[in-house]
Order: structure tokens, then sequence, then C-alpha cells
């Protein structure tokens, strides 16, 4: 930990309108929960970290109900981003701590490490802030047409938390006369040295609607760590023969001079795909499902077993990467069917035929399937975190 107690100060009095939706940014749900509540958790998980200063809206008496009890200290923000900060320095005052973490909730995806990294920074100088490296070729611009070019070398984007021994930023924040975009901009006009700390592209600010999308993925991905990025299941079944004129295999009705017996229709290739894929998941298998003594189960269309695991594994947080059928069985001859059995399965997934496979094989006339007593499938499904 560093060496001297460090507050953090989430600036949180703005309007934030660019992000449209009727509401501050900071209010809005993203991943099941308030944008602040994520900034605000961030730093509480922080180690470095002590007392929290939130700067809320002066007439918003409705955000300061909502975290009056709480561990968080409490002061109104200013006309300007830089009167927030000074009132938010103010409201430290008597915490004991030497140094400050200034954030802006708008970022809620900042992670612990960088939280640690810029506080860990202050051992060393009075004044650090994380930047990335700007890496895209930079123009000029003027009615919707590039007007020149700008040299990229030594640019950063600023992020925050910027980090200060608490009694320089007080003074320059005291000492200041003009508006500034960011604390760093009030310390280096006071002389202070800012040490770059390497941000995070992760570290985004929600300006604009379309960041609540990338913020939801960022966080989404980081409430679930122990998704693993790819998994495996086999599924197998066996339909024994019936009287009929055809054989629903894969989604495809192919005439034979029997059917397949089975309490829905008997699809043992979906079956075996569908069962494959609750086999990825560790749920189960089709009967716990859709248990075949339910009657309203009786004749059904496998693909609507199939849906269901499809939808199963898209709310577990994976989209389905490539499936293997083999069908065993002596006839029908299954050849001049799979690719027609391949679209269907692959419509039904919502997947390109490519990466559905479906092939056949015999048992060389032995066991039941070389009698022609039957059909068996086994397939393999890998899911791979969407």
């Amino acid at each position: 930990m560093p060496s001297d107690p460090t507050a953090a100060l989430i600036v949180a009095a703005g309007r934030g309108t660019r992000a449209g939706g009727g509401l501050a940014k900071q209010w809005r749900m993203i991943a099941g929960r308030r944008v602040i509540d994520w900034t605000i958790d961030a730093f509480r998980a922080a180690p470095s970290v002590g007392p929290i200063a939130l700067v809320l809206p002066r007439d918003d008496a409705d955000a300061r109900a909502d975290f009056a009890g709480t561990d968080l200290i409490l002061a109104a923000g200013g006309a300007e981003r830089a009167d927030s900060v000074a009132a938010g320095l103010a409201a430290l005052n008597g915490t004991g701590a030497t140094r400050v973490l200034i954030h802006d909730a708008a970022r809620p995806c900042v992670s612990v490490d960088l939280i640690e990294a810029v506080a860990h920074a202050l051992d060393h100088g009075p004044a650090a802030a994380p930047g990335l490296a700007v890496t895209d070729a930079l123009w000029t611009g003027g009615d919707g047409k590039v007007t020149g070019t700008r040299d990229r070398a030594g640019l950063y984007a600023a992020q925050t938390p910027q980090g200060f021994h608490i009694d320089t930023i007080r003074a320059a924040h005291r000492a200041r006369q003009a508006p500034a975009a960011d604390d760093v901009e009030v310390a280096r006009a006071a002389g202070m040295e800012v040490t770059i700390v390497p941000g995070q592209a992760d570290n985004m600010k929600i300006t604009t609607p379309e960041d609540f999308a990338r913020a939801e993925r960022i966080l989404a991905a980081r409430s679930e760590p122990d998704l693993l990025p790819i998994r495996v299941g086999n599924g197998f079944d066996v339909h024994r023969f019936a009287p009929g004129d055809h054989v629903i295999l894969c989604g495809v009705a192919v005439p034979h001079d029997r059917t397949l017996s089975g309490h829905s229709d008997a699809d043992v290739g979906m079956h075996a795909v569908t069962d494959a894929i609750y086999g990825a998941l560790a749920d189960g298998d089709i009967g716990q499902h859709f248990p075949p003594t339910d009657p309203q189960w009786k004749g059904a269309d496998s693909a609507v077993f199939l849906r269901h695991a499809v939808a199963l594994a898209a709310e577990r947080g994976y989209r389905i990467g490539n499936v293997d059928c083999t069908l065993i069985c002596e006839r029908p001859k299954i050849g001049p069917h799979a690719m027609a059995m391949r679209e269907a399965m692959a419509t039904i997934m919502g997947m390109s035929p490519a990466d559905v496979s479906v092939k056949a094989t015999t048992t060389e006339r032995l066991g039941f399937a070389g009698r022609g007593e039957g059909i068996a499938a086994q397939a393999t499904a890998m899911l791979v975190r969407a």
C-alpha cells in the first residue's frame, strides 16, 4: 500500500445530457446497476483507498437522500467541474488523508489495478494520472473535409483517477484563475509535475448513447469472471424403428419404409445435438427439461428442444461455435440429405451451415443398428463465450 492515507473524490455533479435517455448518465442503469454504483464500488474495492467523497448536484435532494447514512462523505457541486472538485476537497478536511484520487463518476469501468497504480505513483511525485498514448492518425477538419494532419508523437488521451498530494491540489485549486478541463490542467498551471501512469482502454468515459453498450459489455464480462471462454459437450441418443413411411433426422423428413418411435418426433440426430449443448452447459439432458411423462411433448417437433438449448446457452453468455453430428445406421442413406440437414439445424440455431456438420457411419452390420432395428446418433457441440 502507499505510505500515506489516500482518499477518493468521485465527481458526479454533472448533468450528462449528451448521453441521452432523459436522465443524467451517472444515474442510468448499466449491466443491472446504476453507473455511479459501479464507480463507487471500484474504489471501495481498492486496498489503498480509505475515505470516499462523493460530489452530487447541489439541487438534487433525492441523490443526497439516496446516499445518506452510507460510508460516503457527501458534498454539493458547483457551477463548473473545478468548483465541484474544490467542494469535494473541502469535504475531505479532517479525514487524515494526505493524498486524493479524483475520478469522474462517468468512468464506471475503472479497474482496481489502475486505481492502485495511480495511488502508488504518488510515492514518487506530487501528482500522477493515467493516459493512453494516441495511436491513431490525427486530422484537422472543417465543413466535413480533412484540412490537415497533426503529429501524434507525445500525445495522450487523459483518463481518471488523477492523483495528488492533497495539500498541493487544494492550493492549486485556490490559485486557479481560469477554467480547466481537468485537475491535471489545474495542477500544471500551479507548476506541479504530473507523472503519466499507463491508462487502460476499458477505462472509458460514458459520453454518447453508444458508450453505454460498450461499457455494459465490459462490466458484464467482469461480473462473470469464472465464465470459461469455451465449453464442449457430447450428446448420444437412440430410437428404435416402428411402422411408417419416413424418418425425421436433423429436421429433415427422409423417405423410408419405417419410422422412428419416440415420445416426440424421435429426431435422433437433433436430440443428440440438443443434449450436447445441455452437456456443455452441465445442465442435464432433454429428458430433464422436457420429461417424456409430460403429455404436452407427445409428437413435439424436436426443434422446440434445440431452440431451448440454444436460448439457455445465450442466457449463460455463450453462442454455439460449431456442432458435429454423426448418424449411425445402415439405412436410410444419409449422404443425399446431409446438406439439407445442416441447413435445417443451422437455421434453428442461428448459425451458418458451414459451422454445422452432419455425417453418417455404419456399424458393419453389427449390433442393433447393423440389424436395422433403429438409429443412433452422437454429437459434439462447442460453446463460445459471447
